[in-house]
């Protein structure tokens, strides 16, 4: 899954979110998701509805900006938080299941491009639909208007024609008739205004000329009035009209979402797609935000549409990746700890290798991560060092536990369960140690090796030995517990790998990514002799990382667990 920004954030195979349409609702959600770390593509074709206008109003902030500045701005914020903007149609979406951590949806663009996401934001807004009236939509959002709030203010004292088209007239002649007392409703084509309207019209001081509309007239690129068909020319400053509109909702409606129609009465002033108020259809995972879902939204509410929709895209896919996150700790654990109860599955000696370095240094406190049946930390208890030993398997503490009671060491080693995806030991050690600790499911074990070396006291020794190599025998052995239990991979030693997963020394000490604060003590590939499940004698190659902190480099963890055995802290880390 992806939690955080792709390293490569210019070309990510797949997105978290792809959101259609980079208007004010489109730009907010993508801005909200982008701030939450989330990988986010906008694909807009650049074509905004409110493109003619001079200005943007009831913003607050942002009073007058244009829309293309604005647009800009928000373009240039989301991209300041690693989003991405890509100017292009989306013409078709495709589900292609609802795989946990794996898209959703697959969009095909007008020029053959195809991008995945595991969710969807379409935010595509509408098509105001104009009369037929020559010279109308060459003013639109200029000097004719259709809101109020909009654009009204502007319009103030001016003379003021309502072009009679929809059962809103009415409502919208007193809605300006509070900003100028020059407001003139043209009846056109309409429907007939009932004796009450006209009365309470009349007493507002607004007047009436019957007759279809023509003409839009102008002069010096200002709107002067109206022609009708009667020839007569009824002199104007700004034309109001309350359009029906249309929702871009065609990429909704193909996927099953509802498309439903905005209607005053009988009469019908448009179709929008159906959603909840927080922006989720009907579709898991496909969502809408702005006027494709609400036809009366402004810029301010779309935008305010955009956040809240966002929000909870986010908070739809932490879910899923808390569920799939406790799903995968659970067969970890459970793997784990059925190998564990099986039996031994190696002896009893600590590694060769840790007692080679550790025999060279003096006993302090030790930590072993991904400590099995704690043969490392009973050794080392046994040498004069207060152990603290971590693995994810519980099977594999209470054997460790019941070992060092055994040997007379346990209290000078402790053993903790840990799934270091989720939990850290906390403390600095002098010695920080972990044998054949891979990672499952193919994630990276560097940053919980850098973990690892952040616990290190000034002055300590960094070791980790894993596998350079694999006996013949493993690999069958890999395979059937693979298909039994459908993954691979764990803490804890007798830990089975693919040849992908066996990185060199060098590989391994460029990964930590330390600073000058360390030195590099050994670098090496060692061989050992090894004897199978079967009693087979082989061998195999370990990559051995032997790092010092330098005794001037400043701690960076907190109390020792060898001294505060039950204290963990919390962190949010790649699975291993």
């Amino acid at each position: 899954m992806t939690t955080e920004p792709s390293p490569d954030r210019s070309h990510p195979a797949a997105y978290d979110v792809l959101v259609v349409g980079g208007g004010p609702a489109g730009l907010a959600a993508a801005v909200a998701l982008a701030r939450s770390l989330r990988s986010v593509l906008v694909v807009d074709a650049g074509r905004p509805r409110n493109a003619t206008a001079a200005g943007i109003h009831n913003y607050l902030g942002r009073e007058n900006v244009s829309p293309a500045e604005l647009l800009a701005d928000g373009r240039d914020t989301l991209t300041s938080y690693g989003g991405r903007v890509e100017t292009g149609e989306v013409t078709r979406l495709e589900r292609l299941g609802q795989e946990p951590s794996q898209p959703w949806f697959r969009a095909e663009l007008a020029d053959g491009r195809q991008v995945e996401a595991r969710r969807v934001v379409v935010a595509t807004g509408l098509t105001d639909e104009l009369p037929a009236i020559p010279g109308l939509a060459e003013r639109w959002g200029r000097d004719v208007l259709h809101c109020p709030y909009c654009h009204g203010y502007e319009a103030r004292g001016t003379a003021i024609g309502i072009l009679s088209t929809t059962p809103m007239t009415a409502h919208q002649a007193l809605l300006f008739r509070q900003l100028s007392d020059d407001v003139t409703v043209l009846t056109h084509t309409g429907p007939t205004l009932g004796d009450e309207d006209r009365e309470r019209l009349e007493a507002r001081g607004i007047h009436f000329v019957d007759g279809e509309v023509v003409e839009v007239l102008t002069r010096d690129d200002a709107l002067s009035g109206v022609r009708l068909a009667s020839g007569a020319v009824v002199p104007l400053r700004n034309l109001a009209i309350a359009a029906p509109a249309v929702a871009h909702s065609a990429l909704l409606s193909d996927l099953g979402v509802e498309v439903a129609d905005f209607a005053m009465g009988d009469f019908v002033f448009g179709a929008y797609a159906v959603a909840e108020p927080t922006g989720a259809t009907s579709v898991p995972g496909l969502y809408a935000a702005g006027n494709v879902a609400t036809i009366q939204a402004q810029v301010s509410t779309s935008a305010a549409a955009g956040l809240m929709t966002g929000a909870l895209v986010n908070a739809h896919l932490i879910e899923e990746e808390t569920t799939e996150a406790v799903a995968r700790r659970r067969r970890t654990e459970e793997f784990w700890d059925e190998r564990y109860r099986e039996g031994r599955m190696h002896p009893r000696e600590a590694n060769p290798t840790l007692v080679e370095v550790a025999g060279t240094l003096e006993a302090g406190t030790a930590l072993d991560l991904g400590s099995g049946y704690g043969d490392d930390a009973v050794w080392l208890a046994g040498q004069g060092w207060r152990v603290v030993g971590i693995d994810v398997s519980g099977a594999a503490v209470e054997r460790a536990r019941a070992a060092a009671e055994q040997a007379g060491v346990a209290a000078r080693a402790t053993f903790e369960r840990h799934d270091l995806a989720l939990t850290f030991p906390t403390g600095t050690f002098d010695l920080v140690t972990t044998h054949y600790l891979h990672a499952p499911d193919g994630l990276p074990r560097d940053e919980v090796l850098r973990r690892a070396a952040t616990a290190v006291a000034p002055g300590g020794t960094l070791l980790v030995v894993g596998h350079a190599s694999l006996p013949p025998w493993s690999w069958s052995d890999l395979d059937q517990a693979e298909q039994q239990d459908g993954h691979g991979g764990g803490h804890g030693k007798g830990h089975r790998h693919g040849p992908g997963d066996l990185p060199s020394p060098e590989a391994v000490w460029a990964g930590l990514d330390l600073d000058e604060g360390w030195e590099v003590v050994r670098l090496a590939v060692a061989p050992r002799p090894v004897v199978g499940p079967d009693g087979e004698h082989g061998s195999m190659d370990d990559s051995v990382v032997v790092a010092r902190r330098s005794a001037t480099s400043p701690a960076t963890g907190a109390q020792s667990s060898a001294e505060s055995p039950s204290s963990s802290r919390s962190t949010s880390a790649v699975s291993v």
